[in-house]
């Protein structure tokens, strides 16, 4: 067992993550200790380190879509056990006291923590989490294509479900997220329509040979109105755009964590009773649903791989959109 654990930390906001050896952890009560395999690069991750969200823990080891194996337990813990594959997502701890997590919305906690914002991520070798947070992951698929399943997919998940059971869905950026929702919303017979940049020829390729039915610029109107869409880019001029595509009564869900400002757009584009709704981090009942399915649906994530040491390079990729589906971490 190691002696000390390695990390990419997070030291000063909007500055490169540095190398740092730091002394072991030991898991506390409720607690368990993870030894990292495969830890997903997540758009949250480059608002955490540009400084877009608010009052991190610093310094701080980002990282949030982590797949390991448990290496130690913490006391009061019951259900896990020593070398079991779990996985840590984002939403790390909840109070379990206050009135959103009485009323089964613990997404909407008052008093929430976070893995790799306000607790230590998976951007190390080890990380320690609340057992509560940990979801079993069995031996089906490996760590690395799992990895993304821990918030791309589950938050894909959770914002499929509040768009409601429509035909026609739209896909507002077409990343890391999307190209598992779009593989999620073809398995239950809906029609996937995929937005890119504007030119982005290569991702809409990509969109199209995972099933969708079309695919185009974000400059563009869809073929048909839709009866919902998920913006997952967080470009808030998109908002407007996506009420201009979705029929009436339709639904237009954001699904980041973090975009930017929203236009003022013209009353009759709300009009006709549709819908903009936001999506909130997730519930452990949706982690648990979407996992359970997951081998079921037969998803495919695509993941560009990075050492542990080149997490900033991974990061600057995403930013400039350089890879397609997902960047994994393997430390």
């Amino acid at each position: 067992m190691e002696s000390v654990l390695y990390a990419m930390v997070l030291k000063n906001l909007k500055s490169p993550l540095q190398w740092t050896e730091l002394p072991d952890r030991r898991p506390g009560v409720d607690q368990v200790r993870v030894k990292v395999a495969a830890c997903g690069v997540c758009r949250t991750d480059l608002h955490v380190v540009d400084g877009e969200l608010a009052h991190p823990q610093l310094p701080i080891i980002p990282g949030h879509e982590i797949v390991g194996r448990i290496d130690a337990i913490g006391s009061n813990v019951n259900g896990l056990q020593i070398g079991e594959r779990v996985g840590i997502p984002w939403l790390g701890h909840t109070c379990g006291d206050c009135p959103y997590c009485a009323g089964l919305r613990e997404n909407l906690c008052d008093h929430p923590l976070f893995t790799g914002y306000t607790l230590d991520g998976g951007f190390a070798t080890a990380a320690v989490a609340d057992a509560r947070f940990a979801f079993p992951l069995g031996e089906v698929g490996t760590d690395e294509s799992l990895a993304p399943l821990l918030c791309a997919g589950l938050i894909g998940w959770r914002s499929l479900r509040i768009a409601g059971d429509g035909k026609h869905l739209g896909l507002y950026g077409f990343g890391a997220a999307a190209h598992i929702l779009a593989q999620v919303a073809r398995w239950q017979g809906r029609s996937v329509y995929a937005f890119t940049r504007p030119g982005d020829l290569a991702t809409q390729d990509f969109a199209r040979s995972l099933g969708a039915v079309w695919a185009g610029g974000s400059d563009q109107a869809p073929p048909e109105q839709l009866d919902a869409a998920i913006i997952f880019a967080a470009v808030g001029e998109l908002v407007p755009t996506a009420l201009k595509a979705v029929r009436k009564g339709g639904r237009v869900v954001c699904a980041g964590i973090h975009m930017s400002g929203i236009p003022a757009f013209s009353y009759d584009l709300l009009w006709e009773e549709r819908q903009l709704l936001s999506v909130a981090n997730l519930t452990r009942q949706d982690g648990l649903e979407f996992l359970r399915l997951a081998p079921q649906i037969g998803i495919v994530t695509h993941t560009s791989r990075y050492p542990l040491q080149e997490a900033n390079q991974a990061l600057t990729d995403l930013r400039g959109g350089r890879f397609q589906g997902a960047a994994v971490l393997l430390p």
